[in-house]
């Protein structure tokens, strides 16, 4: 049988070294930091015959007893090292990371691999890079540097949630947040993970890359790797920074005088008012008239709204020996808001311990417990916005004016009062992962995972009569709910790697158990007996005392396989399988497959282009697969009983009936299918890298609640209708724009452009009571399109449409010229809240001991609606946002209608839509290291440093856009001064 030149010679070499007698060499092979490496591979260079190193680091391998003999040490993200032998009989030997950005590693599902070896698209951010931007949420100072995540912050309250889309919104009815690991295991609160324990940020993305995580990664996958002590003297971090924070761009509401004048138009339009004589016959209430005569008025927003103060301080320590290794850490971080009794208080302590029992056994625990004492509260601007700012705070002997001017209206300010209102949130969770890791044989790695998950909360309110939601009732309340859940989390994992020749293979087995269960509690009653007693004492309340609790359960139980198959170390293959079984879904659909493949070519690696120049990277990829969701909720297909008001001679008696929604015994899965192209460059030897995927995913069998006939008696069931589509392409790119001896300058910019869509529903067309469009987001604004306001010259012309319109009122497109404005024909899709793109340019400069960086994040194509622009009051009985251009006579405008106190004021809502794109300096950091000559020699670093968080939006609104058009708890700037020191 012929062979090829290169097999023969291989062969022909393996042959010869086999000729003579052979002898073992033993060794331990460490990283640069000392701690053990296992998995090296170690190859008798020229020949099949090889080792691999086991938990400790140790290797054993034959080699010939004469002639020259080289081993090669090759390990995922390291340098390959050879060793001559010569006479010796053992070797140790530290590998040194590898410099290429290649071959650095990143860490994908159930394993790692060098960026090299990649198939499917991931995106990686390090901790340092999480720490860049001070935040409650590590999502929060992500935004912008992950190529196809949308992430926004919801609000300006203490410990608002961060939200976070993948490459888009594929389900209508079921979840659209990605799945998130914390060291092998889920964990959905990454509001607990401090940036200061997280080693690296890892993105899956594409079906090759998540479909691993079967159903649970149908909306991408975020794997948080925390750090790991090391054998080596304990190192101690102490990490700390303390700043103030401030409301941006918030529109105040109008003033006395605007309030005045904005009164004074709506009656003037109604034929009462003609002049400041008729005052008294629009403020008819004698105490407003006299505070407008006196020029008493109070402009809440300066009153409710302070600065806020933000600080955090965490303490690490690394350390330990060659087999046993541990990371401790604690952190407090306070966040008081810029409302008063808004704050965050939260409590976290870590614990990871490594321990190498034998060369065989590795076992370990990743631990943390979270706590947080949070202060919350109803936010009073919503309404502080609206109402009327005549009159002063205090009375004449200086007591606290609950009630406005108006005596029925409380006062914004009320609940700060002493003993008025107190609210709490006490929250604990621990999330506990212990591990098992065995290599019985060279190549083969077995691990067994258990974590568990626990979570308690309890939510106390107490709202005193003289309470801004309790002032009209006379009469306080209290509510106390409380929340427990376990998630049990069971992952077995078996890899077996081995390389022959040319060929390199690792397979991966995985069996997965995911057990939740949550109970809850809340009760409520009114009229506390003693309102020190707050919501400890309910059953003190004299009237409406109510409990009710409830119990849910799901599993999910999951088997899967993965091949990693690389040929020539440059045409790689990943091939995965998964099958899931959720207890949500109904008997005969419990179970469904997931397969996936991907394709990568290394063209960088053929010789036909290793002549060019400075090239460094060349790699295009290509990969398909399927994922899944599963209810958000168990129990949809079953029909359950709900209590109802009954009964019989007067005497009430317990009755039920069947719930509104009905469950559906025929439920199935959602299924997703992706494919992905991806190119992967690297030019100028590296100092220019990047990547640009195109994806496409096919939702269908949306998991969709669908609205039923009222004669059938109930009102929804949930079904699998409907589908939807997402496209769209990916940049990254990271360039060393310079390069010198005491200064460098890198920068790397993302680009994310998604288009969202449904391509079909139930009814094979619109569903317009849903706002749902084929062909359009999920998420649209659906109404008239606004050209501006009838103006004087126009008046003919808008007293011949229908409905019938006057001068000074708002005008909108009779979008079919048919001569009337109607809810079915003239309504169009305005806009939508997904941007068109989005993107970040991060820039770091290093000169000496000093480094500045520098974020700028972009938004841009939403549409946001948005309640500042909507807060104007047509019939001016309240107030309205400061500055508003309305139409009189005398100032013919095309921004807002004429106030009249008769109301009747059509396509009102119009005014809210407005173009929501922004861009915004995300972040402004100078540090400073200061040399080691400087410091005692008991510490080993010191970086000082002063940042600067969304200091400057650049935006055609006066307000700010992240969060939409919400005006409660307004968004924040945020100035910190930071001190990083290592002992």
């Amino acid at each position: 049988m012929a062979r090829g030149s290169d097999e023969a010679n291989e062969w022909a070499a393996s042959s010869a070294a086999h000729s003579f007698a052979d002898r073992v060499i033993t060794g331990f092979v460490t990283d640069e930091k000392n701690e053990p490496l296992p998995g090296v591979t170690v190859v008798v260079k020229s020949t099949k015959q090889g080792a691999t190193t086991d938990i400790a680091g140790k290797f054993q391998v034959t080699v010939p007893e004469t002639g020259e003999v080289v081993l090669t040490f090759s390990y995922i993200g390291y340098k390959s090292q050879d060793i001559v032998v010569g006479n010796r009989k053992t070797i140790t030997l530290a590998l040194a990371p590898a410099t290429n950005a290649v071959d650095e590693v990143v860490v994908i599902g159930y394993g790692a691999v060098r960026k090299k070896d990649l198939t499917g698209a991931v995106s990686q951010l390090k901790g340092e890079e999480l720490k860049e931007i001070p935040s409650a949420n590590v999502l929060e100072a992500a935004q912008g540097k992950i190529a196809g995540a949308d992430i926004t912050r919801s609000s300006g309250q203490t410990g608002a949630a961060v939200n976070i889309n993948i490459r888009g919104n594929r389900s209508i009815g079921g979840n659209n947040s990605p799945l998130i690991i914390v060291d092998g295991i889920q964990y959905n609160s990454l509001q607990d993970i401090n940036a200061n324990d997280i080693e690296t940020m890892d993105v899956l993305k594409d079906a090759s890359s998540t479909a691993i995580y079967g159903s649970r990664g149908s909306n991408g996958v975020i794997l948080i790797t925390t750090k790991k002590g090391k054998s080596s003297k304990p190192e101690i971090s102490f990490n700390t920074y303390a700043g103030v924070s401030e409301v941006t761009m918030y529109p105040k509401a109008m003033d006395l005088y605007g309030y005045r004048d904005l009164k004074r138009e709506a009656w003037r339009a109604a034929g009462v008012w003609k002049s400041p004589a008729d005052d008294p016959a629009i403020f008819t209430n004698g105490a407003e008239y006299q505070a407008l005569q006196d020029g008493v008025w109070t402009d809440f927003q300066d009153e409710l709204i302070h600065n806020g103060f933000q600080q955090d301080y965490q303490v690490g320590v690394r350390a330990g020996t060659d087999r046993l290794k541990g990371y401790v850490s604690v952190d407090y971080f306070n966040e008081k808001g810029i409302l008063k009794m808004d704050e965050l208080k939260r409590y976290t302590g870590r614990l990871n311990v490594d321990f190498i029992a034998t060369d065989w056994l590795k076992v370990g625990l990743q631990s943390q417990l979270t706590y947080y004492n949070q202060g919350v509260r109803r936010d009073p601007l919503n309404q502080a916005n609206k109402i009327s700012p005549l009159g002063p705070l205090y009375d004449a002997n200086g007591n606290f004016n609950f009630i406005m001017l108006d005596g029925q209206t409380a006062s914004p300010l009320s609940d700060e009062q002493p003993n008025v209102f107190k609210g709490q949130v006490l929250t604990t969770r621990t999330l506990t992962n212990g591990y098992v890791e065995l290599t019985p044989v060279q190549g083969l790695m077995i691990r067994s995972t258990l974590g568990v998950n626990l979570s308690s909360a309890r939510d106390g309110a107490y709202m005193s009569p003289k309470s801004i939601d309790r002032s009209l009732s006379g009469k306080s309340l209290a509510t106390y709910n409380t929340s427990n859940s376990r998630a049990i989390n069971w992952e077995n994992v078996a890899t077996y790697q081995r390389e022959f020749g040319k060929h390199a293979l690792t397979v991966t087995g995985i069996a997965s158990y995911l057990g939740n269960t949550s109970d809850n509690a809340a009760a409520s009653g009114v009229n506390q007996l003693l309102p020190s007693q707050l919501f400890y004492a309910l059953g003190s309340a004299t009237e409406e005392i109510k409990i009710n609790s409830a119990y849910s359960q799901n599993n999910l139980v999951s088997f899967a396989a993965r091949v990693n198959y690389a040929f020539r170390d440059r045409y790689l293959l990943t091939v995965t399988a998964r099958e899931d079984g959720s207890s949500k879904l109904a008997v005969g659909n419990k179970w469904t497959f997931f397969p996936s493949a991907a394709l990568a070519w290394r063209i960088v690696d053929e010789p036909f282009m290793q002549g060019i120049k400075g090239l460094t990277d060349l790699k295009l990829r290509t990969s398909y697969g399927v994922a899944g969701n599963d209810p958000s909720g168990p129990y949809a297909t079953q029909t359950t009983l709900t209590r109802i008001a009954f009964g019989y001679d007067d005497v009430p008696y317990p009755a039920y009936t069947f719930s509104r929604n009905v469950g559906n015994a025929a439920l199935g899965w959602e299924l997703s299918y992706t494919k992905n192209i991806g190119l992967d460059v690297g030019v100028f030897n590296g100092r220019l890298a990047g990547s640009i995927d195109y994806y496409d995913t096919r939702t269908r069998d949306l998991l969709l609640d669908r609205g039923l006939p009222p004669t059938t008696g109930v009102t929804t069931v949930k079904q699998n209708i409907g589908r939807t589509r997402n496209r769209g392409v990916e940049v990254s790119l990271t360039s060393t724009n310079i390069k010198a001896k005491d200064l460098t300058w890198t920068s790397t910019l993302t680009f994310t452009r998604n288009k969202e869509e449904i391509t079909e529903l139930v009814t094979n067309g619109n569903d317009v009571g849903n706002g749902w469009f084929i062909g359009q987001p999920i998420s649209v604004h659906y109404d008239y399109e606004k050209l501006g306001i009838w103006q004087t010259n126009e008046a003919d012309q808008a007293a011949k449409m229908q409905p019938t319109q006057l001068p000074g009122e708002i005008k909108v497109k009779d979008q079919n010229g048919d001569g009337k404005i109607d809810a079915i024909n003239d309504r169009i899709i305005l806009g939508s809240p997904r941007p068109k793109w989005s993107g970040g340019l991060d820039n770091t400069v290093r000169y000496k001991g000093f480094d500045l960086n520098f974020f700028i994040y972009a938004r841009i194509g939403q549409m946001i609606n948005s309640d500042r622009s909507a807060r104007f009051d047509y019939q001016g009985i309240g107030n309205s946002t400061a500055g508003l251009d309305y139409w009189t006579p005398e100032n013919p405008t095309n921004a807002y209608p004429r106030p009249n106190k008769n109301g009747g004021g059509k396509y009102l809502s119009t005014l809210a839509y407005q173009n929501g794109s922004f861009g915004r300096i995300r972040n402004v950091t100078i540090g400073y290291n200061f040399s080691k000559t400087l410091l005692p020699k008991a510490i080993s670093g010191v970086r000082l440093y002063v940042t600067g968080k969304n200091l400057y939006t650049f935006t055609k609104l006066n307000y700010d856009p992240e969060r939409g058009g919400g005006e409660s708890f307004p968004m924040t700037k945020l100035y910190v001064v930071g001190l990083n020191a290592t002992f």
